[in-house]
């Protein structure tokens, strides 16, 4: 019985394996056949990248609308309702003028990193980085970036920094690239907060046919029969033909991974990035991971992250994005145009206007000839047979209603007349102007540490970049604070190069466990304002002229200085105490050459009987301080100085302290 039931059993397995080797022979052989990343895995993605586009149209609408509103187009979405199509349609610009103004504060305070070690060993790199990370923003022309970025957070709510690496750039070794990245080709998973906790992130770029064609010319044939997902959202003036264009997706999503690290297994989450059209993989890291398992053992980013750094405005709950200004004073702009518009219908119809009579006397086209000072009638006028039609009167309630609403704008915006150097109410005093600019620019400055939180997130990411990539040396010139010009040279190794030694899941396993223990230096980025605005470099100079007024910078106040210092406020206050406590330092340790110079100059004095020296010295002392020569040494009394065996000069006498001392100093002296 056993063995029949064996028997029935290898029988069975014989014919499993049979239909599994016809089902091989019989089946279409995929190009892309065990790779991790094929055509099942895209059709999978342009699912997911639907599915997210779907969840993301409301906000996309939202960011179209205010782009409207920015180019004072928003009649065209009122002419529905209006009646009379003839109606005037009025523009203003207070909406405008508010954004403006705040793209002009985020122009006047442009960040700029300093990055400050969390270790003393790590002292030098961070003063490396700190000289060299603003030249990298200079080649990659941030100035530009930043003001793109700076357009789109208070229009639509969020301004996007893309930290990339590009293999192409610097003739083929590849460098950082830092872009401004479109809100509204960018797709992430609802219902997050962070763009890092997304699954998925997807970029969707057009690209013309024949220069991808030009790229991927294995392609060619599939590239022509591919076909757009969405069409351009933005409203242009121009057409914008597509029917040339192929959709290229950049997909970063992230994988959890198990790792063997000192011997013990952890799970790490990793980045991973594929580059498609629909239907077709252009390129993978997991795929070339797959293939070598020493590329991309860290994901395409070694540091994990998506490479986008979201500054949002205003916060909306579940999403990564914000709202702008523009979605705020959307309502009252469209009241002011709409009385405007009952405004200018108004000032037209004061314009004087006739009843006349199909028998009217009167010759109406001269009448009607202003540039004709007689007008011919033929028999008699009153007011039966021309009769002036009397204009309705406006009521004041209009034009309080209209100044109401521009008010809204400006409180809503915080965008009030003395923010743009205007006052009412007779303030005229420049102090108080700027008392005024300085309390309405809390607002401003709110925004712009949003702003700067940004930006450290996109220096850290940056500094991550050239740990990853800059495996040769690069060059950079320096222009030091006295304009003094110096070339640096750096690469990793100053910190810590790639994660090494992470073993299992496609990680190389011939790599040391003593490897793991390459410790990679960490930098925390503080950031101020590269260039000030005019009224605050006017104000830091005015307290730089008061306190030199008040002697805070006289080498022999430096105590005083330093209480009154410590009690302060202001804008680069370390720097100041910093030059204060050296400056305080540097003139007590003339203070003593200067009493050690006039003791030694009374001792030669008393025992050659040449004053000449001990009259020089004060001289002397006097021209090293321009503060005035140091405290005078009495001379020393004759017969009171005595010379040790050692040839150390002591004097007698003095107060009783003085005079033990000296018996203490006789007692123990080697004879």
């Amino acid at each position: 019985m056993q063995e029949e039931i064996q028997r029935q059993e290898e029988d069975t397995r014989q014919q499993e394996e049979a239909a599994t080797m016809l089902a091989l022979e019989t089946a279409e052989i995929r190009p892309d056949a065990g790779l991790p990343i094929g055509e099942e895995e895209i059709r999978k993605a342009e699912e997911t990248l639907q599915k997210y586009r779907e969840a993301k149209e409301i906000y996309t609408t939202k960011v179209v609308s205010a782009e409207e509103w920015w180019k004072n187009k928003h009649w065209e979405r009122f002419s529905s309702q209006s009646s009379n199509k003839n109606d005037p349609q009025p523009v203003s610009a207070w909406l405008f003028n508010s954004v403006i103004n705040k793209h002009a504060d985020f122009m006047d305070n442009m960040p700029c990193p300093a990055i400050l070690p969390r270790e003393e060993s790590d002292k030098a790199t961070a003063e490396l980085l700190t000289q060299v990370i603003p030249k990298i923003l200079e080649q990659n022309h941030f100035e530009d970036v930043y003001s793109a970025c700076c357009w789109d957070k208070p229009k639509t709510g969020t301004g996007i920094y893309g930290v990339f690496w590009d293999q192409d750039k610097e003739n083929g070794l590849g460098d950082i690239e830092i872009r401004q990245v479109d809100v509204i080709n960018l797709f992430w998973q609802p219902g997050i907060e962070d763009i890092q906790k997304s699954r998925n992130l997807f970029s969707v770029d057009l690209v013309d046919r024949d220069v991808l064609t030009e790229q991927y010319p294995e392609l060619e044939g599939e590239i022509g029969r591919t076909s757009l997902i969405y069409q351009p959202e933005y409203i242009y003036d121009t057409h914008i033909d597509t029917s040339d264009k192929v959709q290229v997706i950049d997909w970063y999503y992230k994988k959890t991974v198990q790792m063997e690290v000192a011997g013990a297994p952890v799970r790490r989450q990793v980045l991973h990035y594929c580059k498609f059209i629909p239907g077709h993989v252009l390129f993978s890291s997991e795929n070339e991971q797959a293939m070598d398992p020493g590329k991309y053992a860290e994901g395409w980013y070694s540091d994990g992250k998506y490479p986008f750094v979201f500054d949002r405005l205003f916060p909306e709950k579940g999403m990564p994005v914000g709202f702008g200004y523009i979605e705020i004073m959307v309502n009252p702009q469209e009241y002011v145009d709409k009385l405007d518009q009952i405004i200018l219908k108004y000032a037209n119809l004061q314009r004087p206007r006739y009843f006349a009579t199909n028998n009217c006397s009167v010759n109406l086209k001269d009448f009607a000839d202003l540039s004709k000072d007689i007008v011919e009638v033929s028999g008699k006028v009153d007011d039966d047979a021309l009769r002036q039609i009397e204009p309705p009167q406006m009521s004041d309630m209009v034009l309080e209603a209209r100044t109401m609403k521009i008010d809204e704008i400006k409180e809503t915006s915080g965008n009030r007349d003395f923010s743009q150097g205007s006052t009412t109410s007779g303030v005229t005093a420049a102090s108080a102007i700027a008392a005024l600019q300085e309390a309405g620019s809390k607002l401003s400055r709110d925004m712009i540490k949003g702003t700067y939180t940004a930006f450290g997130e996109m220096t850290t990411m940056l500094i991550e970049r050239m740990r990853q990539f800059y495996t040769l040396p690069r060059c950079y010139r320096i222009t030091e604070p006295n304009g003094m010009e110096k070339f640096v040279t750096m690469d990793n190794g100053i910190l810590g190069g790639s994660a090494a030694g992470m073993k299992g899941s496609g990680m190389p396993q011939t790599q040391a466990v003593d490897d793991l223990k390459v410790r990679r230096p960490v930098f925390d980025i503080s950031v101020s304002a590269q260039k000030a605005s005019p009224c605050s470099r006017i104000a830091n100079n005015e307290l730089a002229k008061e306190l030199y007024g008040m002697g805070v910078f006289a080498p022999e106040n430096a105590d005083q200085a330093m209480a009154v210092l410590e009690m302060m406020d202001f804008d680069k206050k370390p720097e100041v105490m910093k030059k204060v406590s050296g400056n305080g330092t540097m003139y007590q340790k003339m203070q003593q050459m200067a009493a050690a110079m006039q003791q030694m100059a009374a001792v030669i004095a008393q025992s050659t009987g040449d004053t000449r020296l001990l009259e020089a010295v004060p001289q002397m002392a006097a021209m090293a301080s321009p503060d005035g020569p140091p405290p005078q040494v009495e001379a020393v009394p004759e017969g009171s100085m005595q010379v040790s065996s050692l040839g150390e000069a002591r004097v007698r006498g003095g107060n009783a302290a003085e005079q033990a001392r000296q018996r203490v100093r006789e007692s123990t002296e080697v004879k």
